[in-house]
């Protein structure tokens, strides 16, 4: 039997778990997938790279905007739809830089990284509470997103700019939302052994 009392959050905080679960794990597996399809279908920036480059920053922004409408009126809100917009012109930008070659999609991708990099970390600094989990992975995530974003404009300044770098970044992306979804799993089968 258990002593825990319910308190009056604890629902909200179970189902805001359970929905961001679900939207973490489902954006990790897709940028994976992303990452592997393209990492084959790169070496020129044709018709399909071009389509598979517009279609993630749209993988992003879409998860924006599934996990704005589960937040209240507030910054946090505010930060995960400036990350949705950022990400949906981040697409437009780089479906018209793919005409220009790999170096500018590099500085859209490299510019785009440090943006969302930055709404990343402040989104996942705002949801550091015991109830969801830390968000240690979504903080280093972020961190490492804004890092990269300068390296990417760098290397498209340089000699040899390669797209190669973009199915690693996706990659690293994808692993750490799925270890966001592991520890919230994780979390709620703590207190569910706790409450039972």
């Amino acid at each position: 039997m258990s002593t825990n009392t319910a308190t009056p959050g604890a629902p909200t905080a179970a189902g805001e778990r359970s929905s961001l679960l679900r939207l973490y794990l489902s954006r990790g597996i897709l940028a994976v997938a992303w990452a592997a399809v393209f990492a084959g279908a790169h070496e020129s920036v044709d018709a399909l790279a071009i389509t598979l480059l517009v279609v993630y920053p749209l993988i992003d922004a879409v998860s924006s905007f599934i996990d704005r409408r589960a937040l209240p009126a507030g910054s946090e809100r505010q930060v995960t739809t400036f990350n949705g917009v950022l990400s949906t012109l981040a697409a437009l930008a780089v479906g018209i830089a793919g005409a220009g070659g790999v170096a500018p999609v590099l500085h859209v991708f490299g510019a785009w990284a440090i943006l969302s990099g930055a709404a990343q970390v402040v989104v996942g600094l705002r949801r550091r509470g015991p109830e969801l989990g830390k968000q240690w992975p979504m903080l280093i995530a972020g961190g490492l997103s804004f890092l990269v974003g300068i390296t990417y404009n760098i290397q498209a300044a340089g000699d040899d700019p390669s797209l190669d770098v973009l199915a690693v970044y996706a990659t690293g992306g994808g692993v750490f939302f799925i270890a966001q979804a592991v520890l919230l799993g994780w979390k709620a089968r703590q207190l569910r052994t706790r409450t039972a």
